[in-house]
């Protein structure tokens, strides 16, 4: 086979780039979308315009956003069928490689692997705690084709990942809702608390074990998340560009603001961590390329969303209290569709929501997960530093404070960094998702 043009290592990083990239433009575009004023915007006082509060269309448009992973299925496959493979000479060995795979590692890798908004954990052993995992790697070997692969993902079984969607559902329009409350910095700080419900869960369910060092992790990026709550309930920025309130009770009334935004970001990683659980369980036992995952669950969360906000519209939204809000299915498709930068917003959004899945799943298979781990923390870091620049918050030591004990834990939870005491270090770490993590928000 003639080598390619361009080597593989060369394009490392253009990946790197474009998963920053992306990642960063949705956060942020959907905290530009927040602040787009929808209705009374010609009122003089700015208290009494109102904005594009819709988490539940938000959610719907990421589920847009990963469904659009299928065009990269259909165009990947395009290009195997008649341009790599030569019409029908594609190999074994290609079809299997993009598949989820748990390798063995070396003892040179042993660092584990992300946290942030997915919070990802890479490790040198091997996935199955059962002991299953001869079967699954002879499962996934290039000699053995996938029909002979046991998977609990075969015909209508592939309504197993309508469970993980809906969980993203729950979790996605919970962060979405405290997005609403609080700044884009502390929003993608708070949602590193994935860890500790990540490595609650995978004790409790997948029978993983954690080292005395993650334990103390665990106990130190909840520390990280209540300082990084705090110095915005003791600095509280405000809830919209523009409004300006300079009295004790409207202060008061934004920290309690911050404090509930806080609280429904980090509780969403709750749903999060229960998604990457049935993530890790279906993968473990099923021969399916990650992106067609996303794209399965993006179609999945797509139909459930659409068809409760018709239900939540008929029960809430209709009635008198409920005109006007985040359940009023009519008023949001009409701020969605005649305001111009909240529709340009969207589809910006759905592009970068399904661009940070493929670039992202792509530096894992081309580098590691762990090196994705650092990119995921300079994500947060660039979303702090743009929100600043645009006056969307303002500067808080305390957070800063708090940003560094959520780096430096989930590292050391991840095995990045090593444990401060000799007695806390252990030679392997026990991974406890999957090596491809797949990445949503």
């Amino acid at each position: 086979m003639a080598n390619p043009i361009i080597p593989a290592r060369a394009i490392i990083p253009f990946l790197v780039a474009m998963m920053l990239f992306t990642g960063v433009c949705n956060t942020l575009l959907t905290k530009y979308q927040d602040n787009q004023c929808v209705r009374d915007c010609d009122n003089p006082d700015p208290k009494k315009r109102r904005h594009f509060e819709q988490p539940v269309i938000q959610t719907l448009q990421m589920f847009v956003g990963e469904m659009g992973c299928w065009l990269v299925v259909g165009i990947m496959s395009l290009y195997r069928r008649y341009i790599k493979g030569g019409g029908t000479r594609t190999s074994t060995t290609s079809t299997n490689s993009a598949t989820y795979q748990p390798l063995p590692t070396t003892d040179d890798d042993e660092n584990p692997r992300t946290a942030s908004d997915n919070a990802s954990i890479h490790s040198t052993t091997a996935l199955n705690p059962s002991g299953n995992n001869n079967n699954n790697n002879n499962c996934n070997a290039a000699n053995k084709p996938h029909h002979t692969c046991p998977s609990v993902l075969r015909g209508w079984r592939v309504t197993l990942l309508a469970l993980p969607a809906i969980c993203d559902i729950l979790g996605t329009t919970l962060m979405n809702a405290g997005l609403l409350l609080v700044a884009a910095s502390i929003y993608q700080m708070t949602r590193g608390a994935l860890v500790l419900f990540v490595g609650l869960f995978s004790v409790a369910f997948l029978k993983r074990r954690l080292h005395a060092f993650q334990w103390l992790s665990l106990v130190g990026v909840v520390l990280g998340v209540g300082i990084v709550g705090l110095a915005g309930a003791i600095q509280p920025d405000k809830k919209h560009v523009g409004v300006d309130d300079d009295d004790n009770e409207s202060a008061k009334a934004d920290a309690l603001r911050v404090v509930a935004g806080v609280l429904m970001i980090a509780g969403a990683q709750v749903f999060t961590a229960t998604q990457f659980v049935l993530e890790e369980w279906i993968l473990e036992r099923s021969a399916i390329e990650p992106i067609r995952v996303v794209g399965w669950e993006g179609l999945f969360g797509f139909t459930v969303t659409l068809l409760g906000m018709v239900a939540l519209h008929a029960v809430v939204g209709q009635t008198e209290a409920g005109r006007y809000g985040p359940f009023d299915m009519v008023e949001g498709w009409r701020q969605f569709w005649e305001h111009r930068a909240v529709f340009v917003s969207s589809i910006l959004i759905m592009i970068s929501i399904g661009g940070f899945n493929f670039f992202g799943l792509s530096v894992t298979r081309s580098v590691s997960a762990t090196s994705r781990s650092t990119i995921d923390t300079c994500r947060t870091l660039f979303i702090w530093i743009v929100s600043l620049g645009l006056g969307w918050e303002t500067f808080k030591w305390l957070q800063v404070a708090g940003f560094a004990l959520l780096v430096y834990f989930t590292f050391l939870f991840n095995g990045i960094v090593q444990p401060p005491c000799e007695f806390l270090r252990v030679r392997e770490v026990e991974e406890l998702l999957p090596e491809e993590p797949i990445e949503h928000n």
